[in-house]
């Protein structure tokens, strides 16, 4: 952790509502409330599962002006970087569940971006593939979603990159080992 970061652990930003440190048990904390500040001591989960509902909304907020969906848009750069992957392999690669990917691209063959193929070396296998519009949709998401991605980040001090690049791939590391494991994989 950097040094800026370990003295700012427990105080307030300067000009916020509240002077001194806040406390999550002492004030009852609940996101979404009205006026509702961040603990900077509230636990470590709340504060990711709080983070994630953000980043999503975010996220989906973003993607509107594409007209794909959240999970259609990964679903179609997921098949950007590698086209002719089996459903399953969808899902396994995006952490989905597999009726969700189904539901996803049945809508996504709906409008042309996507299209089931047979395998040539296994008549059961059908593989997913971009159509030239999914193609050319997935570059579109990518140029408008891009810099608004990128810009949600400026408040990110270079200083502190690392700890965070850090804390996020140990985070992917343990909770890609957990859903494997409740998986039975």
């Amino acid at each position: 952790m950097t040094e800026g970061l370990r003295q700012t652990q427990n105080v307030v930003p300067a000009g916020s509502r509240t002077a001194g440190p806040r406390n999550a048990n002492a004030e009852g904390w609940v996101w979404g409330d009205e006026g509702a500040e961040v603990p900077l001591d509230a636990p470590l989960p709340a504060l990711i599962s709080v983070a994630m509902r953000l980043v999503g909304a975010f996220l989906g907020n973003v993607s509107q002006g594409t007209g794909v969906s959240p999970a259609g848009l990964g679903v179609v750069r997921l098949l950007a970087a590698r086209d002719g992957l089996k459903s399953s392999e969808v899902a396994a690669r995006g952490w989905w569940a597999p009726g969700t990917v189904t539901s996803v691209v049945d809508t996504l063959v709906r409008d042309g971006y996507v299209e089931r193929r047979g395998d040539g070396q296994d008549r059961r296998v059908v593989r997913l593939h971009l159509t030239s519009r999914g193609r050319r949709k997935a570059e579109e998401a990518i140029s408008l979603i891009g810099p608004r991605w990128r810009d949600a980040f400026c408040y990110v001090d270079p200083a502190d990159e690392p700890v965070i690049r850090k804390f996020l791939v140990d985070t992917i590391e343990r909770f890609g080992t957990l859903v494997r494991e409740e998986r039975g994989k």
